[in-house]
């Protein structure tokens, strides 16, 4: 309905004289907005005083043309002019009956849209080094990227949804030596474990899997394997993880280090996959950054930015003019010793994005990733891409509460609270909800005992509830005998004049809105609020009137209002991954 008469509104403004004497104001877009009092109507343009001043014009006479222009309209009740200018629409009880009937014809599809047909875009989500199991601030990325990824489709974009699997660095290295010790462990041959080794009992599960595997080719003799390495203590834990490393390539060389280290992170990622399949979070492609170095691609985009003049060697390394472009330093992108840093690899992995034919490429990262979204702007600049091209959305952190007490997360300490205990404790529904029910820029406090109750202050629970009642009508109109006739509940929709009726009716027909507003801002929540607030209003119509009348006519309207009240339900849950129950 706001699309219709906003192209209403369109050509009154484009068929005025004034404006066809300013060419420059023919490609000028009337919007929109909810009038914020209902007595004021349902929308509300300044277009009037937005064309004040080129036309040198007062608003008032200006809006006064434009409702002139706009003849009569099935879809308004009445057009207005308020305040200084303003121009207020009123919709007509058919305009809404017409939504109502839109939204069972088109069913899933209700509230799509169609502003990003045409556009390609990437959406790269989670990307959770594979070097532990997924933990709740993992599941907060997961479910706001694929929350994000599904409303851009709606929007109409060509969406594409990827993982980029960090499986190549220091980290992975660390890894390595990790599972390499607990094989040892598990061998009957113990050797001390680094203090800044990833600790967790998943690498002891791994090597016992490894061993079971017959991998014990990749344990020589261990009596001498930790000689003369430096101190291992927490001020030199980074330094004797290096030696440490350097002494699993030397004994095993370049080839037995990559078989252990693949086996680790094949493992890790098969778990990780499975854990995001089972929270309904897929994706397009798994990206290796591995794959970005066996291709060439990170040497390709360095010869680029080294050809257009944007390097230069220091110390043994060679360093990225990213100051050029707005960074706060240059980067270094050859070490030394002649290995590619995390940033090269960043640069390639971007670049390619390019090549792949993205037009918009979507980052949702942590938080701690602020600082990143300058230099790989930078990065694509110096390659010659637009930097406007990238988008990224910083997600806060999760403080997972159980009782009053906090609950640690860390990695390599094993001392974490994994996306698995989560979803199997509270659902993933729940789940999926609570991490995209506030904004992602703020800090999300997670209540594990608001999460598991079944009150209507938990939102999952009063939400799907609203949709197991719709369906309990149902069955009760069955098992009554009773049929709803379509056609009749169409044809006598101005039967629905109670207050909660029209209530409900407006607030469905907002869900197109809210869902464009969703996919512009990247704010899923707005979703979640949109279904409260529906829940309410189908709670309190629920309770206070009875849809299975002896009146037909007036039965079959109500049972059209309330089962497109289920389709948007159904809709909305859907696109933020929450399963819409027929009972419970």
């Amino acid at each position: 309905m706001k699309q219709q008469i906003e192209k209403l509104l369109a050509d009154a403004v484009a068929s005025l004289p004034d404006v066809a004497d300013h060419p420059e104001l023919q490609s000028l877009r009337p919007e929109l907005e909810r009038a914020r009092d209902a007595k004021h109507g349902d929308y509300a343009s300044n277009i009037a005083m937005q064309l004040a001043r080129p036309l040198r014009r007062k608003p008032r006479d200006i809006a006064n043309d434009i409702i002139d222009q706009l003849g009569s309209s099935e879809l308004l009740a009445g057009v207005e002019i308020a305040g200084p200018g303003f121009i207020n629409f009123r919709l007509a009880d058919t305009a809404y009956n017409s939504e109502l009937r839109a939204i069972l014809q088109a069913g899933k599809t209700y509230g799509h849209g169609g502003s990003g047909a045409g556009h390609r875009l990437i959406v790269e989500f989670v990307s959770a080094n594979p070097t532990g199991p997924l933990h709740v601030g993992h599941g907060r990325h997961a479910a706001y990227g694929a929350s994000v990824a599904n409303l851009l489709s709606a929007a109409g974009y060509d969406v594409h949804r990827e993982y980029y699997v960090n499986d190549a660095g220091r980290q992975m290295d660390i890894l390595a030596v990790s599972l390499w010790l607990r094989m040892y462990e598990l061998n009957d041959t113990p050797l001390d474990f680094p203090v800044g080794g990833y600790q967790g009992d998943y690498v002891r599960e791994i090597a016992s899997q490894a061993l079971a595997d017959g991998a014990r080719d990749l344990l020589p003799d261990g009596g001498n394997l930790l000689d003369d390495l430096p101190p291992d203590n927490p001020a030199g834990a980074d330094v004797y993880l290096d030696a440490l490393i350097a002494r699993a390539r030397e004994r095993l060389g370049d080839e037995g280090f990559d078989r252990l280290l693949r086996i680790a992170a094949d493992a890790i990622l098969a778990d990780i996959k499975d854990d995001l399949a089972e929270f309904g979070v897929v994706f397009d492609e798994w990206f290796s950054e591995r794959s970005l170095m066996d291709s060439g691609a990170i040497d390709r985009a360095l010869d680029r930015v080294q050809t257009n003049g944007h390097t230069y060697s220091k110390d043994g390394a060679i360093w990225f003019r990213a100051t050029e472009f707005g960074d706060e330093k240059d980067r270094v992108v050859i070490r030394e010793n002649g290995r590619t840093t995390y940033f090269a690899s960043d640069i390639a992995y971007h670049l390619q994005k390019r090549e792949r034919g993205f037009g918009t490429l979507v980052d949702i990262l942590g938080a701690d990733h602020h600082g990143y979204v300058a230099r790989v702007r930078a990065g694509l600049q110096a390659v010659g891409e637009s930097p406007d091209c990238l988008e990224v959305d910083l997600v806060q952190f999760v403080v997972l509460y159980r009782g009053k007490d906090k609950v640690q997360m860390s990695t390599r300490s094993g001392e974490f609270e994994t996306l698995r205990k989560l979803r199997d404790e509270v659902g993933d529904d729940a789940a999926r909800l609570f991490f995209v029910s506030r904004s992602n820029d703020q800090h999300l406090d997670f209540d594990l005992e608001l999460a598991k109750s079944r009150s209507n202050e938990n939102p999952v629970y009063y939400i799907q509830y609203a949709h197991a009642r719709i369906c309990s009508v149902l069955r009760e109109l069955e098992e009554r005998g009773l049929q709803w006739a379509q056609e009749r509940g169409s044809n006598n929709l101005d039967r629905l004049s109670e207050t909660h009726e029209v209530e409900l009716r407006q607030i469905l027909c907002r869900y197109p809105e809210i869902l464009a507003l969703a996919a512009r801002q990247r704010a899923p929540q707005h979703v979640v609020h949109y279904l409260r607030e529906l829940a309410q209003a189908l709670h309190t119509y629920y309770n206070a009137h009875r849809f299975i009348v002896d009146d037909d006519e007036l039965r079959d309207a109500r049972l059209l209002l309330v089962l497109a009240t289920r389709q948007v339900l159904r809709n909305g849950l859907d696109m933020i991954g929450v399963s819409a129950p027929a009972s419970m």
